[in-house]
């Protein structure tokens, strides 16, 4: 690669694609801090999609953050930037590096057909870049790694290729290996010399950056010395993955490969996604037009990464789950649309970003949405028509008009007011849904509480807009603990949530305590009597009941049985009392907590022919179990969950001793993978209310977990009296 002369786009031009081969779309995938949003600005500077300074025509800068991002200076959703190379559409996706927004992550690679990871040569590769190459690895998607941060002291370009071929050619070192040395200029005042060019190791050919334009020439001897010891492995890892099986044994007879095939062979090798380059970049100096190794992983992305016409076909079913033949990419294919990002504009409202997977979308055209199947998180299913308005290709604040997107390609659609991210956009008369991409399970809670009445009216509209545009995230509104809860992926998630509530909806609220649904019983049997009795003028109130409680198995619930003789209550009084004991039950008879795994037993009591009635009887009922109760030892129970935690083995231990400092109960570990075991554990939840955020400091990053509600059980005494020291006291 690297040599051939291509032409770049001009700036302020909406790249357009007339046919799916001549698109290309890529993921930037990398930890935050990593340099994605860096390198997307070099490209786009290389590409000719905006001017040195970094700008279109009209001002709009490629890297315009929204408000949120600039507070939180790091990116906290996904992000589209077309460019154009060699008369190929490149849809770029940025994407958040921060595990708190791994769902803008996955939603990117749903859109993509193909990943680049970014990696800091002065920081490694974290467990959590990792985990997301193995994600790609296990779908097949073709995948290419570039090497930023040149310019660090501590940059060590040829250390950082061994542990990329380490940890991502972990079953194929020979599938991960550099298209490029780095050509380096005089050392400066500290000693550091810097990357001022590249070694072109198929063409040999040096690529030099020193002047700010890319200048092409012959090498050095000492530079076609170092060229040929690396390039004899790159070669043989080329070859390897040929589908022409005479090439190996030629090349070993010393027959020197021409140019071209091995390109032609890397490409293909590459969109396979059997082969792994690894390339360099760094963004471009003060006054250049190129940033260094730019050109190169342009020509990459467009000559060996995939078309949208190489990505499987896809399945699809009705909206009522009847089979339905899969989609290809074809223009003039059934319309198949998904959202993959849902946001707000003030201006024109609702915005939609989606990938066309068959058929062509237009402008002011009604199409079918189907649902997503997300209802437990607050996100309800559809099957409905509806109207879109513009098409527009987003260039960071700037949107730019187009008359149709074609399938493979990607676009924003205006005017959804019903569709969310996950859905499927299909034609009116031919309704079809595809599968959901895997969203991750949000495990962290955050209860909030309007901070007025103002915010509790728009509070409603606001989380739901709030959810709509983030599938990631769940709504919960607790009948136990009457708590509005936000489940989120950690506390950077949170507080996005949180400014996204009040700059863009309008809705302040305030951070609660997050409550547990706990429960009481009755530790032991007890007997109760309720007496209400009131003469006060008029008709009065007269009733007696005598109970006796007795605890049940877990489980049980609550029995009411009456064994009263004689009439002592009228037969029509009995559910009079019923109720008022289960309305009791319900309230709680010692800290506040519903009551269960209890028998009621009435045994006795008394009636006045006048006096008595229906209401007299429910509060005599009420009386007679807080009577037993306060007679009684009453046990708290709490929700236990079932835990289970996935992480590589050399934080099995530590996760372990996390568990049981939290009162848990490892019941069994089982190994998950190459490397991975999953530790299964019984935990109560009031001690994982934070445990999305502690697990990823316990396992750096790498610990996955999921729960289940298991049962509730006693609660230790000395953390009981706690909690009704707390109820007490109205915390």
């Amino acid at each position: 690669m690297g040599a051939t002369s291509h032409q770049a786009g001009a700036a302020g031009r909406a790249p357009t694609a007339d046919r799916p081969s001549s698109l290309r779309n890529v993921v930037l995938v990398g930890h935050s801090g990593a340099g994605k949003t860096t390198l997307v600005e070099a490209l786009a500077l290389t590409a000719g999609a905006v001017n040195r300074a970094g700008r279109v025509e009209d001002g709009t800068a490629v890297s315009d953050y929204d408000e949120i991002e600039h507070r939180q200076q790091r990116s906290v959703q996904l992000s589209l930037v077309p460019v154009e190379w060699a008369g190929i559409k490149i849809n770029i996706l940025d994407t958040p590096g921060y595990a708190d927004f791994i769902g803008e992550l996955r939603a990117g690679l749903r859109a993509a057909d193909a990943a680049l990871f970014v990696v800091s040569s002065s920081d490694g590769i974290d467990g959590a870049t990792r985990m997301v190459w193995d994600e790609c690895a296990a779908v097949g998607m073709p995948r290419a790694i570039v090497v930023t941060h040149l310019e660090a002291a501590r940059a060590d370009y040829a250390q950082m290729t061994t542990v990329c071929g380490e940890i991502f050619g972990a079953e194929d070192p020979d599938a991960v290996i550099p298209l490029y040395l780095p050509l380096y200029g005089p050392p400066g005042p500290d000693g550091h010399a810097p990357v001022a060019g590249l070694l072109g190791l198929l063409s040999r050919r040096v690529y030099d950056y020193t002047s700010g334009e890319r200048v092409e020439r012959d090498p050095e001897p000492a530079e076609l010395a170092l060229i040929s010891d690396a390039r004899s492995r790159l070669i043989e890892g080329i070859i390897a993955e040929s589908e022409d099986e005479s090439l190996m044994d030629r090349y070993l007879g010393g027959e020197d490969i021409d140019f071209k095939t091995l390109v032609d062979d890397l490409e293909r090798a590459v969109a396979r996604g059997t082969f792994h380059p690894v390339l360099m970049a760094a963004p471009a100096a003060d006054g250049a037009r190129q940033g260094l190794g730019t050109v190169e992983l342009l020509e990459l992305i467009t000559g060996g990464f995939p078309t949208p016409l190489e990505r499987a076909a896809v399945a699809v079913t009705a909206p009522d789950g009847a089979g339905r033949p899969a989609v290809t990419c074809d223009p003039d294919g059934p319309l198949v649309a998904e959202v993959v990002k849902t946001s707000s504009d003030p201006y024109v409202g609702r915005v939609s970003l989606v990938r066309v997977f068959s058929g062509t979308l237009r402008p002011e055209e009604t199409v079918h949405v189907s649902g997503h199947g997300l209802a437990d998180r607050g996100h309800e299913d559809h099957d409905v028509d509806e109207r879109i308005g513009s098409l527009t290709s987003p260039f960071g604040k700037q949107q730019r008009t187009l008359t149709q997107v074609i399938a493979g390609d990607l676009a924003c659609v205006a005017k959804l007011t019903r569709a969310e991210t996950g859905d499927t956009l299909s034609a009116k008369d031919r309704p079809l849904l595809m599968e959901p991409w895997p969203m991750p399970d949000p495990l962290l809670p955050l209860a909030i509480a309007a901070h007025s009445k103002a915010d509790e009216d728009k509070l409603s509209q606001g989380l739901a807009r709030l959810v709509a545009e983030d599938p990631t995230m769940r709504l919960e509104q607790n009948p136990d603990t009457h708590q509005v809860v936000l489940w989120c992926l950690g506390e950077a998630h949170q507080d996005v949530a949180l400014e996204r509530l009040r700059t863009r909806y309008g809705v302040q609220v305030d951070p609660v305590p997050h409550k547990v649904s706990l429960r009481e019983t009755f530790g032991a049997k007890a007997a109760g009597r309720g007496r209400h009795v009131k003469q006060s003028g008029g008709h009065g109130q007269f009733a007696v009941c005598e109970i006796e409680v007795e605890p049940l198995p877990p489980g049980s619930g609550i029995e009411f049985v009456d064994k009263v003789v004689g009439g002592a209550v009228p037969r029509q009084f009995i559910p009079s009392v019923e109720k008022g004991v289960r309305t009791q039950a319900a309230r709680g008879v010692a800290a506040g907590y519903p009551l269960v795994d209890v028998r009621i037993t009435l045994l006795d009591g008394k009636a006045h022919s006048v006096d008595s009635s229906d209401a007299a009887f429910q509060t005599a009922g009420a009386l007679a179990l807080r009577e037993a109760a306060a007679e009684a030892r009453i046990h708290l129970l709490e929700p236990v969950a079932e835990l289970a935690v996935l992480v590589p083995d050399e934080y099995v231990g530590a996760v372990m001793s996390d568990l049981a400092g939290r009162r848990g109960r490892v019941v069994g570990t089982e190994q998950a993978g190459s490397g991975r075991t999953q530790v299964r554990a019984e935990i109560p939840e009031i001690e994982i209310g934070r445990y999305a955020v502690e697990l990823r400091s316990v396992s750096h990053g790498t610990g996955r977990f999921t729960r289940a509600y298991a049962r509730h059980e006693a609660m230790p005494p000395q953390i009981a009296d706690k909690v009704r020291e707390q109820a007490e006291k109205g915390t």
